[in-house]
């Protein structure tokens, strides 16, 4: 039985982009005869507004989809430090100081996230205050040699955590990253199918390194084209991308809305990356 999910984070409002990936995930769910989750991924600190939740899943009624809803992330943080505790048992985290801006002035090279860590902490032998926990990538492949994960999509893939560096997996103002979190979270859910956009194709790379160092379960990968402006940005919520509550209390019919983005009929000046 397939199972899909999608994870939202309360940050802002849900926009078009984020209607085409539920209704990926859903659809395809539904149609191998699974589930699909609804996951509130709410630990991104201050940004977090718990409200959103809410209107969040008014949204996914008014398109017409059904769900099932699993523990919000911010009910999980022991499974988060229970995994990051293993990691350094193994002797595969270290703590990092740096800021952002360090790490952009001394990276040598850029990787799909952007710059890539250069280890100036790695060889650290205190633990300061207020430190991010980074995975020695290195040194964890060594611990798993090759790793391969598979996409709907794409196909057989290598896994190269090495393009990311060596990534936060605690952070100074979170629980945990993007990277642990999600990857945990998907075990727990018993996700078989992870549908997102191709924007976090990279992400995968590390994501099944982490579940080979936890002995977690591997699902498959589902990387969707992304809905872009005219600019060929993606849709984002800090751009003011139209929000779904918008549409919603202006009197649209979402289930109509819903059909035309499964058929791409898309709005005017919206498009899909098909690159």
């Amino acid at each position: 039985m397939e199972i899909t999910r999608f994870a939202p984070s309360p940050n802002g409002p849900l926009h078009l982009g984020h209607a085409y990936s539920a209704i990926v995930a859903h659809d395809l769910a539904r149609a191998r005869g699974g589930r699909f989750l609804l996951r509130i991924e709410d630990i991104d600190g201050a940004r977090s507004r718990p409200e959103l939740a809410a209107e969040f899943r008014a949204d996914l009624a008014w398109l017409g989809l059904e769900w099932e809803e699993t523990p919000a992330q911010s009910a999980r943080l022991p499974r988060y430090e229970a995994a990051a505790e293993r990691l350094r048992e193994m002797g595969l985290l270290y703590p990092c100081t740096c800021t952002r801006a360090e790490v952009a002035a001394a990276a040598r090279e850029s990787g799909p996230e952007g710059p890539v860590y250069p280890g100036t902490c790695r060889n650290g032998s205190a633990v300061p205050t207020g430190a991010a926990w980074r995975l020695d990538v290195a040194r964890a492949m060594k611990r798993t040699g090759p790793l391969e994960w598979e996409d709907e999509l794409a196909g057989p893939q290598q896994a190269r955590p090495e393009l990311l560096g060596d990534v936060v997996l605690m952070r100074k103002d979170a629980p945990a990253s993007y990277h642990l979190a999600a990857t945990v979270d998907d075990a727990a859910d018993g996700v078989t199918l992870v549908t997102r956009g191709r924007d976090l194709f990279a992400a995968t790379h590390v994501h099944r390194l982490l579940q080979a160092l936890l002995g977690l379960p591997v699902p498959r990968w589902h990387h969707h084209a992304l809905l872009v402006e005219p600019d060929g940005r993606k849709l984002a919520k800090r751009r003011g991308s139209p929000g779904l509550d918008q549409l919603r209390r202006a009197g649209r019919d979402g289930m109509v809305l819903a059909n035309s983005l499964r058929n791409h009929r898309f709005p005017a000046g919206i498009s899909l990356d098909r690159a």
